[in-house]
């Protein structure tokens, strides 16, 4: 294989790992907690965050932070799983892996 052959690839492969991670970065994720929800961009950027309850006093407040914290790692996790399924395909092309 000669080297502009291969830099064609490595290009292709480029703008297919970028159309890839801008697919992922435009998903949604929701990430819940009890009666806590997070919506998250595949780019990690928190768009919404629900409280299902009405009825939520002063005393609740450290619960519900501890709850978004678990609702949020819930949202990030699904997009790290997302972005391992989609772009893992990716590294098995790189010499050395990509991720």
């Amino acid at each position: 294989m000669n080297i502009q052959a291969l830099m064609k690839q490595a290009q292709t492969l480029q703008k297919d790992m970028m159309k890839t991670k801008e697919e992922i970065d435009n998903m949604t994720f929701t990430g819940t907690s009890s009666f806590v929800s997070v919506t998250v961009k595949g780019n990690k950027e928190v768009t919404k965050v629900t409280i299902d309850n009405d009825d939520i006093t002063s005393d609740d407040k450290e619960m519900i932070e501890d709850m978004l914290v678990v609702a949020l790692n819930d949202a990030f996790k699904q997009i790290d799983k997302v972005t391992e399924q989609k772009m893992g395909k990716y590294s098995s092309m790189m010499p050395g892996g990509l991720f």
